[in-house]
């Protein structure tokens, strides 16, 4: 860097802030003679021989004589203004007039000085924050200062009921609940497909006799479903695939209305297991129908209560780690009911994980860490759906986006759409972003961790908190710092640190508000899911892992062009003989990829 900047403007006194009073005085009056003296030799010019000018520069001369005098009693004393100093000096009161008409100044308390003196730097920095991310200290906004009083407390500590005289649930706070149940009527504009599945059932009752043991999001838009499901005649207990997703205002309005959850957010591991085991074990309460989200209900009664799948009709299945779990049960001939994989169905794929997932991932970064994307370097780790919508989003605001790959036909399509394929290990040096989106695990390890540059930040985008190794994370020689709510700092020896969002689990549910309109697809797919595994006759549906059928994938979209007043286009009698085609679809085969 150029030295010419560090050195020090000509025109600065190079007077040491230490200096004496004597010094100072000395050189002022030095100053004032050279100036004098300059003045009364300076040439025959017409400025300096103004009269009027030479009085204005004799007043500036007096005027910085005296303030420099000023300037040294302030030195030598601890009051920073002269109290009969008219710049400063005190307002006048606002007066107002007693009952008797005389004036009376207003008397207003005093100010604590304390704010201002105590503000250090981390208090500024949490001020800051408090101002700025007051919307992402939860999933919605309001409701925390009825949480305060209960926050010490863990919520299976306490007792609680509801306004009813209901015990039947867990959650953080029931005075919560009219806030919650604002949100889920919000909800409920958006999530028009289920309001009108709850007006085609009228009077029928296809969930009749169903009973749904549920393990997903406890959210605003889930409630809806949960709610829809109830009026379908379904009886649900519910508990959060999600430690972190829960909004305890929508759990508050749900536990008002009778419904059984026991969820809330920032659960702890075994709290997590125990709301699950609540939902489960009960004796006069048998589940015949499991929703799932990340195959933790179904592993829980596997494990616990395997006598239950006598009685279970089927399982309904939401993401890839899940999906890959009953998998791996239906290779080893211990899938002992049908399940439906939700999350490969053509609706879940294309509008959750493709949009959901472009719009929410620039929404989860900028409130959890307020970067700028413009010219990041950014690893993502899986070009899926989930992969391409990130991958879109980071693109379109400048990010220089390298994407990891397994699969040559998903890593063909990131070259096609213009990103980088590489290995993370080759890259892993230069990045400021690694975004993981795979659905695996260890994807990345201590080894990557070491090797990221300073404030790297690390988060998560698929389904399982397994991709990010964050238990190598916790040894002795690392510290962690937590910076805001759903973010850390890891600190090596060095000083290094990266930043870890959300411990690696699923960012966008876990640091951001979600579409409601995208939720409502996949809430609509689920909810059709769970009424034709119910519904099926004997025989129709094996022990085995299932894809939506394609009529109901189609009847789902169907349901949600109604939103922008869409006209679809009805084939003729003849275009329909020459496709081999029903007018009513199914439109594409089972194996079309969309």
């Amino acid at each position: 860097m150029d030295s010419n900047l560090n050195r020090e403007p000509e025109l600065q006194s190079s007077t040491s802030p230490l200096e004496d009073n004597d010094n100072i005085e000395e050189r002022n009056q030095n100053g004032e003679a050279a100036f004098s003296s300059a003045f009364e030799t300076a040439g025959d010019g017409d400025y300096l021989q103004s009269p009027t000018t030479a009085a204005k520069l004799l007043r500036m001369l007096e005027a910085a004589t005296s303030w420099q005098s000023r300037l040294t009693q302030m030195q030598n004393s601890d009051d920073v203004f002269d109290a009969n100093d008219v710049a400063v000096r005190e307002a006048p009161r606002t007066k107002r007039i007693s009952a008797s008409g005389a004036e009376q100044p207003i008397q207003y308390p005093d100010q604590p000085r304390e704010f201002n003196s105590r503000l250090t730097k981390t208090g500024r920095s949490s001020l800051s924050h408090s101002i700025s991310h007051s919307s992402s200290d939860s999933n919605s906004s309001g409701g925390s200062d009825a949480e305060n009083g209960d926050d010490e407390v863990c919520p299976r500590d306490r007792q609680q009921i509801n306004s009813k005289g209901n015990r039947d649930f867990c959650i953080k706070n029931i005075k919560l609940a009219d806030f919650g149940r604002r949100e889920i009527q919000l909800a409920e504009d958006e999530m028009t497909a289920l309001m009108a599945l709850r007006k085609a059932a009228h009077g029928e009752k296809p969930l009749a006799g169903a009973k749904i043991v549920g393990c997903t999001h406890v959210t605003a838009e889930t409630a809806v479903l949960f709610e829809t499901l109830t009026m379908l005649g379904a009886q649900c207990r519910w508990a959060a695939c999600n430690i972190y997703s829960t909004q305890n205002e929508v759990a508050a309005a749900l536990a008002e209305q009778d419904f059984p959850v026991f969820a809330w957010q920032e659960e702890s591991e075994d709290d997590f297991w125990w709301c699950i085991d609540r939902c489960v074990n009960l004796e006069s309460w048998e589940p015949n129908m499991i929703l799932d989200d990340g195959g933790d209900m179904t592993h829980w009664i596997y494990k616990k209560y395997p006598h239950l799948f006598k009685k279970v009709k089927g399982v309904v299945e939401e993401s890839i780690t899940g999906i890959h779990r009953l998998h791996h049960l239906s290779k080893a001939g211990k899938l002992c009911v049908p399940a439906i994989n939700v999350n490969d169905s053509v609706t879940k794929q294309k509008f959750d994980n493709l949009y959901f997932c472009k719009e929410s991932i620039l929404d989860s970064l900028k409130k959890t860490t307020d970067v700028m994307f413009g010219g990041k370097q950014v690893a993502v780790c899986g070009y899926g759906e989930v992969g391409k919508g990130c991958c879109s989003a980071l693109k379109a605001l400048g990010s220089v986006v390298y994407v990891t790959e397994i699969d040559p036909i998903c890593a063909l399509q990131a070259c096609m759409d213009g990103f980088r394929l590489t290995r993370l290990g080759d890259v892993i040096r230069q990045v400021d972003i690694v975004i993981t989106c795979t659905g695996n695990k260890n994807v990345v390890v201590r080894e990557h961790m070491d090797q990221m540059k300073n404030g790297c930040i690390v988060c998560n985008m698929g389904r399982s908190n397994t991709e990010i190794d964050v238990v190598s994370l916790r040894t002795p020689e690392l510290t962690w710092h937590h910076l805001r709510q759903q973010v850390d700092h890891v600190i090596w020896p060095d000083g290094k640190r990266i930043i870890l969002i959300a411990e690696g689990r699923v960012l966008n549910l876990s640091c951001s508000t979600v579409p409601i309109y995208v939720l409502s697809i996949t809430a609509t797919t689920q909810a059709l899911a769970l009424i034709e595994l119910f519904n099926a006759p004997e025989g129709r549906y094996k022990q085995d892992v299932y894809l939506l059928p394609k009529k109901l994938d189609e009847y789902v979209a169907g349901l949600h062009l109604q939103t922008f007043d869409a006209q679809l286009t009805e084939l003729t009698d003849d275009q329909a003989k020459y496709l081999c085609l029903s007018k009513h679809g199914p439109f594409k085969p089972s194996y079309y990829r969309y």
